[in-house]
């Protein structure tokens, strides 16, 4: 079950599913199947692979860390401390969110509500 976002920095906020992408990327392959199979398969591959990862992988705030989980299997921890810089491309429609480590960068989709990510990212990792 996905916490609801407060304006509590100890509080963890575990970001809830959003499916948007998914099911765009699969709707706009059916006619693109009829015009190019070999495309038309690429995105609608493409929109099952993110819809399954929307369902499966989660991203909780803690007060020190985003952490990523597949289930209730942590798989991957990235300290705030660490964060040089974060961005979430095109604000009509979020689609993509970008961050910098020290040592690393990383692009996620946005299979996750966007508003709740944005308010999460503002709180814990305020840009310079």
């Amino acid at each position: 079950m996905a916490t609801s976002y407060t304006s509590n920095l100890v509080s963890t906020v575990e970001l809830k599913p959003s499916y948007n992408i998914p099911v765009v990327l699969v709707i706009a392959a059916i006619p693109l199947l009829f015009v190019q199979l070999v495309v038309g398969l690429f995105v609608t591959l493409l929109g099952l692979f993110l819809m399954f990862q929307a369902v499966t992988i989660r991203l909780k705030f803690t007060a020190t860390d985003l952490e990523i989980y597949r289930g209730e299997k942590l798989i991957r921890c990235f300290p705030y401390r660490e964060w040089q810089n974060w961005r979430i491309f095109w604000n009509p429609v979020p689609i993509l969110f970008y961050f910098k480590e020290i040592n690393s960068i990383h692009f996620l989709p946005i299979i996750f509500d966007p508003k709740t990510l944005k308010a999460c990212l503002e709180e814990r990792c305020p840009r310079n």
